[in-house]
């Protein structure tokens, strides 16, 4: 018979005692489970209302966190031949919640033989991110265009539904920046005298403005979709923006 023998190494027993020591910590520290389904993809939009007009203004740049997935993703949707969508925030959610937006207006206009107003989209925008509110499209919108006059809007949409109508509105990751401009220059904040700029000018200025925010903000950049609508239709523009 063979008798079992305790062991002297000083390494097989540091082992085993770090062995053990980690086997208790395990034991007795907590472990924290958590689900987590949205990511925010970054991005700046911008919108601007005039009498007659919008501008708009998104990057095309796609992050996660600080790595860059795409250079190239429109972050606007043309809803119709005067109303532009433009969103910022998970580009999955943006995604399903474009085609939702799009499928019932195709449907509203079989049924009604016309293209909704404005009005109707930003109530029926509303109405689809309400609905979604106990796990809501992790999105954050603005839309633009024309009304039934000829008048420039611009409304802002928080991620479940509330919204409001806008002389401006700035969102995305970059949207604290251009708001600060567009207070001072569009607004007139802190200013002794102010006058009204043209339709260049608030091209200009919201050009700008993007370009500033893309100068601060590591997720704003690559290029910058620049769009007017007036009567004349939608005009697009491409700018060039920081690629680093």
């Amino acid at each position: 018979m063979h008798s079992a023998t305790k062991s002297n190494d000083p390494i097989q027993v540091e082992g085993f005692c770090d062995q053990f020591f980690y086997e208790t910590e395990q034991k007795n520290c907590s472990v924290e489970h958590s689900f987590n389904p949205y990511m925010n993809n970054g991005g700046s939009c911008v919108a601007v209302a005039g009498d007659d007009f919008v501008v708009i203004a998104a990057d095309t740049r796609l992050s996660k966190m600080y790595r860059i997935a795409s250079r190239s993703v429109p972050k606007t949707c043309q809803l119709t031949d005067k109303c532009i969508l433009a969103c910022s925030g998970m580009y999955a959610d943006i995604t399903a919640l474009r085609k939702m937006l799009l499928a019932k207006i195709k449907l509203y206009e079989f049924e009604h033989n016309k293209t909704p107003s404005i009005n109707a989209i930003a109530q029926l925008l509303s109405c689809i991110l309400y609905s979604k509110r106990f796990f809501p499209y992790y999105s954050f919108c603005l839309l633009s265009g024309l009304d039934e006059h000829g008048k420039g809007v611009v409304y802002g949409y928080d991620a479940v539904g509330s919204f409001d109508q806008h002389k401006f509105v700035a969102l995305g990751s970059g949207g604290s920046l251009i708001t600060s401009i567009l207070d001072n220059q569009i607004s007139g904040n802190n200013q002794t005298s102010f006058e009204s700029m043209d339709k260049m000018g608030i091209i200009n200025i919201v050009k700008d403005s993007i370009t500033s925010a893309s100068e601060r903000d590591v997720h704003t950049g690559d290029s910058a979709e620049i769009i007017v609508i007036d009567s004349s239709g939608i005009n697009t523009s491409i700018l060039g923006l920081r690629e680093d």
